[in-house]
């Protein structure tokens, strides 16, 4: 196949375009489905019911790497880059292929395609999208689901990590006057007012709230550029974005990347996020907000 495949000039694609494109050899699909209280639900979701060609990506299995006994890393420390793109590669996934993830938005569960698009483009993978208002919207557009699991051929994905996207929590507590971070969580837990996942309460000392949910319309699909930015509110400035554990950040900085800000040393990711900062009790912690 010769003909270009037409791409978008966002970090999106349409459920119009995937419908049409789906079954362009050149394109993988990724199913991110996951629920954090049902970790058996994402793929069950699956088997009932998926993208024609689509592979399942479980945020467990496939988007994190196992957990410290300490809890240094989070509670979904980051793959190691070789095992992901080993992974990708038994999966049909090549350097030159056009990948789109999906999820469920509309189930309150729309992080995770989210937290695979950024986890290539820290691969080196530029040619990621996510699914624009998940499956809600690719079944709007009239597109098939299957429950025939591929077996796509194996082939080799060479990783090009870009260290530049991710920060370390000594980074975070060291960052200089003027640089931003930010916190993805929902206000409550921002404040300490509950915390149902992490051994302390509270937010990381000096960070703003920007709960990952905002990014987000009520029908799963992604907010304008314009909508993004003036939700935001981080003007220039560098910014670090986490949350619990790295996963309900990537949204944020999905939307940073739509409003005109790509991801780089000045719009990264605290990969451990909360998680990880309270597993040593001597770092500071703030509530209220």
């Amino acid at each position: 196949m010769t003909d270009a495949l037409p791409l978008p000039f966002s970090p999106l694609v349409s459920a119009d375009w995937l419908v049409a494109h789906l079954n362009d050899p050149r394109v993988r699909v990724l199913d991110a489905r996951f629920e954090l209280m049902n970790p058996e639900a994402g793929a069950a979701a699956y088997r009932a019911g998926h993208l024609p060609g689509a592979v399942y990506a479980g945020l467990s299995d496939v988007l994190s790497g196992p957990k410290t006994p300490s809890g240094a890393g989070g509670r979904h420390p980051l793959p190691d880059p070789e095992v992901l793109a080993a992974w990708l590669g038994a999966h049909c996934v090549r350097n030159d292929s056009v990948v789109v993830a999906y999820d469920d938005p509309t189930s309150g569960h729309g992080f995770y395609a989210a937290r695979a698009w950024w986890l290539l483009r820290w691969l080196g993978h530029d040619r990621v999208f996510v699914l624009d208002g998940g499956l809600p919207a690719y079944l709007r557009a009239g597109g098939p689901l299957t429950t025939e699991v591929p077996s796509p051929a194996p082939t080799t994905f060479t990783p090009h990590v870009r260290a530049d996207l991710v920060a370390s929590a000594d980074e975070v507590g060291a960052r200089g006057a003027g640089a931003l971070l930010v916190d993805s969580r929902a206000p409550a837990r921002y404040r300490g007012d509950t915390e149902p996942l992490d051994r302390r309460a509270g937010h990381i000392p000096g960070a703003l709230n920007r709960d990952w949910s905002g990014a987000l319309r009520e029908d799963g699909t992604w907010r304008t550029p314009e909508e993004q930015a003036a939700r935001l509110d981080v003007g220039d400035a560098p910014v670090t974005f986490y949350c619990g554990s790295g996963v309900s950040a990537t949204p944020n900085l999905l939307a940073l990347e739509l409003a005109g800000r790509p991801l780089g040393p000045g719009n990264r990711l605290y990969s451990g996020s909360w998680s990880d900062w309270v597993s040593d009790e001597g770092r500071p912690v703030e509530t209220g907000g």
